[in-house]
């Protein structure tokens, strides 16, 4: 018989939320070989008791669960949750990946897919999340754009001195965004900086959908609809305001 494995107390702690067993043990044995720790629920009800109950850190989620759909488990917890959530999809259902990407997934996989790519996703959110890599921002500025206050170090952002409750990613999104206030970022220096992935495949979709989120919480709080702007066959711009500085 093989030992458990015995982890520091501040090994991160993964949920994996799936109904097949054999999808949870293969994820969990490559987030365990990577250092990190696993636990597994079969439903969305089961998600929600260990959620109330464990450190989690992170979910791995399917979108096909029993019962509630884990789009619509992944919506519920945005409304009281920031935790990072990578969304597990069917191959070509291009609907459950902007859905899921709407609702607050962080990130997103197609089946069939690489548990060590998931592994390494898993890993490079957890070390954003942590701190360990910052947008870059290089003499470590406050940014400015009139009313719209980003300081990416210290993870925090504001409208008109109001902080915004932003989550993780879409807190650097703002910031990548703020550092070239005026001008536009294209999607792929975007995908490599936020995410940290170099793929295309799908990558339009999932930025498209946290600027739509980003937008939607901005507009709450005052800001103009139009303030992150979408440049055709450039990317994605904040609009320098009239009284817009950086300092």
């Amino acid at each position: 018989m093989t030992d458990a494995p015995v982890y520091a107390a501040s090994t991160p702690l993964v949920l994996v939320v799936d109904d097949e067993e054999q999808m949870t043990a293969i994820i969990s044995f490559a987030l365990e070989t990577q250092g990190l720790r696993t636990v597994v629920a079969a439903d969305a009800r089961s998600a929600r008791a260990l959620l109330e109950t464990e450190p989690i850190e992170l979910i791995v989620l399917d979108v096909m669960l029993p019962g509630e759909s884990g789009i619509e488990l992944c919506r519920s917890l945005r409304e009281t949750s920031d935790v990072p959530v990578i969304l597990l999809t069917a191959l070509g259902e291009v609907d459950d990946r902007v859905a899921g990407l709407t609702a607050g997934a962080d990130d997103y996989l197609t089946k069939p897919f690489s548990p060590r790519e998931l592994a390494l996703r898993v890993q490079a959110i957890l070390r954003r999340s942590a701190g360990s890599v910052s947008v870059p921002d290089p003499a470590g500025q406050v940014l400015r754009c009139g009313p719209l206050r980003v300081d990416a170090a210290g993870g925090t952002a504001s409208w008109e001195g109001a902080e915004l409750q932003l989550p993780e990613t879409e807190l650097r999104l703002l910031a990548r965004l703020a550092q070239d206030a005026g001008r536009a970022v294209p999607l792929r220096t975007l995908l490599q900086e936020v995410w940290g992935t170099s793929r295309t495949e799908g990558g339009r979709d999932m930025v498209k959908s946290m600027i739509y989120r980003l937008r939607r919480q901005m507009l709450a709080q005052g800001a103009p609809a139009d303030l992150i702007e979408a440049v055709r066959g450039q990317g994605y711009r904040v609009r320098v305001l009239p009284s817009a500085r950086r300092r």
